[in-house]
């Protein structure tokens, strides 16, 4: 198993932890889908009993990132073209809605993050960088908004394709495109365009939905 060992024997949060790592694991694709988590040898690459490990494997069974099959137990969870076009389909109803209400309330502290962020995507050439850098800009600029719940949705929607939007980009050379739209995203968001950035978030979204939805091997 690709995770790297720790000693969280005598941490509180033991269970948040091995959540966090092996939630990470998988969007990184260093676990990759179909790959069993075995709860002993977690248990003992993070030396901690069996219990945190439990509760951190159904903390994501809950996100979708883990899933149960018989005779296996809990295994890393694959995502179907069906399954894909659904949660980019809710990705575009709720992003456009967060940075419609973020807008008003971006500082110029938040607004120039956001430019280095974008700017840092456009220029990495590292794949392995793409999808955090990609996540980077858009909560950055989805902070402003005060919509917890929206967040908490939509973040939760971005795990479960953080893996295949990197090998999307990579796929389709889509980074050129991804970029360009970034920008135009962030002009409007510093001309206060609210409407405009609503609008241009869910095309992104929906052209990246129709762009994997081209990789991903059909059944």
């Amino acid at each position: 198993m690709k995770l790297k060992s720790m000693d969280i024997s005598a941490t509180a949060s033991a269970s948040s932890i091995v959540f966090d790592a092996l939630r990470n694991a998988i969007i990184e694709g260093q676990l990759e889908e179909g790959e069993p988590l075995r709860q002993d040898e977690i248990a003992r690459l993070f030396n901690t009993s069996r219990i945190p490990v439990r509760e951190a494997i159904s903390r994501l069974e809950e996100q979708g990132l883990v899933k149960t099959q018989r005779y296996k137990g809990a295994v890393v969870a694959g995502l179907s073209p069906e399954e894909a076009e659904e949660i980019f389909s809710l990705r575009a109803l709720v992003e456009p809605e967060i940075i419609k209400n973020a807008v008003p309330r971006m500082s110029r502290e938040v607004l120039d993050q956001a430019r280095a962020k974008c700017s840092a995507f456009s220029e990495s050439k590292d794949p392995m960088e793409w999808g955090n850098l990609n996540r980077d800009f858009h909560e950055t600029l989805y902070s402003a908004s005060n919509l917890s719940y929206f967040l908490e949705i939509a973040g939760n929607a971005i795990d479960r394709v953080e893996r295949q939007i990197r090998a999307q980009l990579v796929m389709s050379n889509g980074m050129e495109r991804a970029g360009r739209e970034h920008f135009a995203i962030l002009d409007a968001c510093e001309n206060g365009q609210a409407d405009t950035a609503a609008e241009l978030t869910k095309a992104h979204i929906e052209g990246a939905k129709t762009s994997l939805l081209q990789f991903l091997p059909k059944a």
